[in-house]
């Protein structure tokens, strides 16, 4: 192995651990909670932890497929004759699915469980250490899809992208612990 390899594989470590320790706090703020107590929103907000584990688990997913397949893995197309300024007032005739997708990840729906919600976070994870050890470089780079939210032209690394996924999974984690503290007085982080 040849120092750049090492220095690849140590940074990737790295970028892994501080994933997996951030996923571990997120899953331990909902360990012990019902299926009812993971679709309370006990604050004025619309989360509920069972949502906030569902949508952080679909973010890591969808990131990492843009890592390996690029912006088309990650498309926001919107049904013909619906513009953004339609979305935008809530007057669309039609929303596209990834929108509704979206809207579903943050609620506990019927048939979502702790253990299945648990289980395929699970999964995610295990496919995402799967991908970024298998990286020969962190500078893969794609353009990010075309959407009212990204700044036209940007490119992201896979460096970059984990560090969002890091950013993105810490953020949500508190979220979730204000939440858990909020529904029985515990706290996990």
């Amino acid at each position: 192995m040849t120092a750049s390899n090492t220095a690849l594989d140590v940074e990737k470590g790295d970028l892994l651990a501080e994933l997996a320790t951030l996923r571990g706090q997120l899953l331990n703020t909902v360990r012990g909670l019902t299926d009812a107590q993971l679709g309370e929103r006990p604050t004025k907000s619309e989360l509920c932890l069972g949502g906030i584990v569902k949508h952080v688990a679909s973010t890591e997913e969808s990131w990492l497929r843009f890592i390996t397949d690029g912006s088309s893995a990650m498309s926001f197309a919107l049904p013909d004759g619906v513009t953004w300024g339609d979305i935008e007032a809530g007057t669309a005739r039609e929303y596209p699915q990834w929108m509704t997708d979206r809207i579903n990840e943050f609620q506990m729906l019927p048939g979502d469980s702790l253990e299945g919600i648990v289980r395929r976070y699970e999964e995610v994870a295990a496919r995402t250490e799967e991908i970024v050890t298998a990286l020969p470089d962190l500078l893969i780079t794609h353009p990010v899809p075309d959407a009212p939210w990204n700044e036209p032209g940007t490119e992201l690394s896979a460096r970059r992208v984990l560090l969002h996924v890091i950013s993105e999974t810490a953020q949500h984690t508190g979220h979730a612990d204000i939440i858990r503290e909020t529904i029985d007085g515990q706290t996990a982080t």
